[in-house]
């Protein structure tokens, strides 16, 4: 009997289906740094306009240091000085320099980079103007020790172009500061020229203090540092000072918020010679010393050369032409020397200061492409060989031409370094880290009078070797540098 074959049979139980939406994660907040924000937002209108105002503090800078070339002839005929004095005017600018560097670097990691840059140009710009009304020697000497003061906030400017500036622009825009401080150099040399002979030296220190006057109205429109807000845990401003130049670029801000670590201890010298930082301070320094000494240097020689005819180092006192007929009173027979510069003196101050910019685009190549310390150690190699090679006895036009690429090479040290220095350190140190590398340096300013105008007039070839070989061992010490910063985003904390 056939069996009846059953199919399977499949039993669904129906459920109450409840239909629910799942449990939704809690989406994760997007974030950026002012890092990102700087990058994101990128090169415009308001960086035009931050490297024209902050730039022209180097108009200034230049036109404040450079003032003592032009003027020493003078005050060493008008107040019968011997070398030693007028060396001694330069030597106390640059400590008074060395003295607020520091303090103004304390005080801008603490309260801001932008209220330390405008007390400094008020403090600069009122005793610039006090020493144009100097009764004497010792008066003239103080209020010059004041005005050093002064310039020595003006670093700030170029932190804060620096903090500001994306990462790929900072190799190309900071070294055309250097036209700036050109521009500054060549505006003295040329109102010397014209207001010394005329209405004489006191109203070319007052009309040498109006640029830095009229840069004061014009800080207005530069924020406060981003990087330096935030650090201090005010984001709130950090995000309004990135959202306008944002606007003013036409550009967008990153997606998300602002947030950056609190900086509690900032300015401090325990992390400026940490163990991380401690050997790029140290060598740091040592460069910033040698720049430092050979820059002014050679300003300083240069106007001493023109000013005693030293084209080879051996023209006698006797062979010396005297500028300025003296009465012929006991009072003024000094042994100074006395001589002003003719207008062919000046056309060669202008020529040779015209050299600094001569290498900048060669400059700014070789910090691009071969990094900031292989630049710096060639350059300062070209300037230890061309110190030596002003020993040659030459015609005047042979000896413009040294002056005129020293001028070139040691402007190139300076661009290097001071670019090497805002960027080697994180923004809680940033502002101290510059402020004592330009104070110290200020040593090799202090001292490089003396050689220029003392040493030089005894031993011209003394003189000339010890320049070169501090320029060496500054080489060396750019070269073995143990971080290298191009392409390198700026650090907010170490």
């Amino acid at each position: 009997m056939a069996t009846k074959q059953t199919e399977p049979v499949t039993i669904i139980s129906l459920r109450k289906l409840r239909l629910e939406t799942p449990e939704t994660q809690p989406k994760e907040s997007k974030t950026f740094t002012v890092e990102d924000a700087v990058e994101t937002i990128g090169f415009g209108r308001f960086h035009i306009a931050l490297l024209l105002i902050m730039g022209s503090t180097g108009v200034v800078e230049a036109m404040e240091i450079m003032l003592i070339a032009v003027v020493s002839p003078v005050i060493r005929c008008e107040w019968q000085l011997e070398n030693w004095q007028v060396a001694l005017v330069t030597t106390m600018v640059f400590f008074g320099y060395m003295i607020f560097s520091i303090l103004f670097g304390l005080l801008a990691d603490r309260y801001g980079r932008w209220k330390i840059l405008l007390i400094s140009f008020l403090w600069g710009a009122y005793f610039s103007l006090l020493t144009s009304f100097s009764p004497s020697y010792v008066w003239f000497v103080f209020l010059r020790t004041m005005v050093g003061c002064g310039v020595s906030g003006h670093a700030q400017g170029l932190i804060i172009k620096t903090e500001f500036l994306p990462t790929k622009y900072r190799g190309y825009m900071l070294p055309l500061s250097q036209v700036f401080w050109l521009a500054g150099s060549l505006l003295i040399i040329s109102l010397a020229s014209v207001v010394i002979p005329t209405i004489g030296w006191r109203w070319l220190i007052r009309i040498a203090s109006i640029p830095g006057i009229i840069l004061i109205l014009a800080f207005k429109f530069i924020p406060e540092s981003a990087r330096f807000s935030v650090s201090t845990g005010n984001t709130q401003a950090a995000l309004a000072t990135l959202q306008r130049i944002a606007r003013i670029n036409r550009s967008v801000m990153p997606e998300g918020k602002l947030v950056e670590p609190i900086l509690e201890k900032r300015g401090r010298f325990a992390d400026l010679l940490g163990a991380k930082y401690l050997r790029t301070t140290l060598q740091i320094w040592v460069i910033w010393v040698g720049i430092s000494f050979a820059y002014y240097g050679v300003i300083l020689a240069s106007a001493e050369l023109l000013e005693r005819d030293l084209v080879c180092g051996s023209r006698s006192e006797s062979e010396s032409g005297v500028a300025v007929t003296l009465p012929d009173t006991e009072e003024n027979h000094s042994p100074c020397h006395c001589h002003v510069f003719a207008p062919s003196d000046y056309r060669t101050m202008i020529i040779s200061t015209v050299g600094e910019i001569a290498l900048n685009p060669f400059n700014i190549l070789g910090i691009n492409f071969l990094g900031r310390r292989l630049s710096l150690s060639i350059t300062m190699g070209c300037t230890a060989l061309f110190f030596l090679l002003l020993n040659i006895c030459t015609s005047s036009s042979g000896l413009t031409g040294f002056l005129f690429m020293l001028r070139a090479l040691v402007a190139a040290n300076f661009n290097t370094i001071y670019i090497y220095t805002a960027e080697v350190y994180p923004t809680m140190i940033r502002a101290l880290g510059m402020g004592t590398s330009g104070s110290l340096c200020r040593i090799g300013a202090m001292v490089a009078p003396f050689i220029s105008q003392v040493l030089m007039s005894a031993s011209f070839l003394g003189a000339l070797c010890l320049f070169s070989s501090v320029c060496v061992v500054c080489a060396i010490s750019a070269f073995t540098l143990p971080i290298e910063t191009k392409g390198r985003a700026l650090q907010q904390i170490k």
